[in-house]
């Protein structure tokens, strides 16, 4: 049977309810049987995969993979998962390096097939580090069926950590969070900025998105958000904003069918 996280509440008091129950939700979810039999089966056979066509092969295993990185609606997409991983993600012209989304290449470098040391399957530490990071990612999806921006919020910790991780340089990091589409939408709405802001020149995003978040949070280091009250500050400002929008847009389809109403 699985294990249903409890949300009772939305917003930053939901939050705090779910930060004081984590470790005891969080334990009970990955003891449940779907999280172990998945994990188990991972555990026992990743050592003995040597290429990318293998892995795809094996849909047990690729649930696994891809579901560490938040991937798993490309579960389908035999194809183009392998294209990822045997180009690897060192070559610049390689397909996840050329992916706007920065959690391919994550994804890519993480099983190593298409880099310089070849596939990285053989090594227990990695490997475990996958299986810890898809209980995490199983974990986040369960609370997002009952509120997404709970999963959103959840997965900061993880994301920001692998950013920092892959990028020296403060752009880098940066611009890596920009394209890690639900890092984006949880410091985008925390800093008061639209969706838009997509659409214009990509360092005038970087820019925008340094300004805000030293007029609001005092800081335009990415790095500064793994300190623990930063990260706090972040995430209250992510549930209060998304909450406000939520409500915003409810009251006006609320108008808007109390319009068309009156107008039948």
């Amino acid at each position: 049977m699985s294990f249903q996280p409890v949300v009772p509440l939305s917003g930053y008091t939901g939050w705090r309810f779910l930060q004081r129950t984590m470790d005891a939700q969080r334990s009970a979810f990955t003891e449940s049987r779907p999280i172990t039999s998945a994990t188990d089966y991972f555990k026992e056979n990743i050592g003995k995969v040597s290429s990318a066509e293998d892995l795809v092969a094996d849909r047990k295993l690729l649930r696994v993979a891809l579901g560490a990185f938040g991937l798993d609606a490309d579960i389908g997409n035999k194809f183009f998962v392998q294209t990822i991983l045997e180009q690897g993600s060192v070559d610049r012209d390689a397909l996840a390096n050329r992916l706007s989304d920065t959690r391919y290449a994550q994804f890519s470098r993480a099983f190593g097939f298409g880099d310089t040391l070849g596939a990285l399957t053989g090594f227990d530490s990695l490997m475990s580090d996958i299986v810890r990071r898809f209980e995490n990612r199983q974990f986040e999806v369960a609370v997002g069926e009952q509120d997404n921006d709970m999963r959103l919020a959840l997965s900061i910790s993880d994301s920001l950590a692998e950013v920092l991780k892959s990028n020296k340089s403060e752009n880098a990091q940066w611009f890596a969070m920009m394209g890690n589409p639900p890092m984006r939408r949880v410091f985008e709405t925390a800093l008061g900025l639209p969706a838009s802001l997509a659409k214009i020149d990509i360092d005038q995003q970087l820019q925008t998105f340094k300004d805000r978040a030293e007029s609001q949070f005092g800081t335009s280091r990415l790095s500064d958000f793994t300190e623990p009250d930063q990260q706090d500050a972040l995430i209250r400002m992510f549930l209060v904003r998304s909450e406000s929008q939520a409500a915003a847009n409810q009251t006006g389809q609320s108008i808007a069918l109390t319009l068309l109403q009156g107008m039948s």
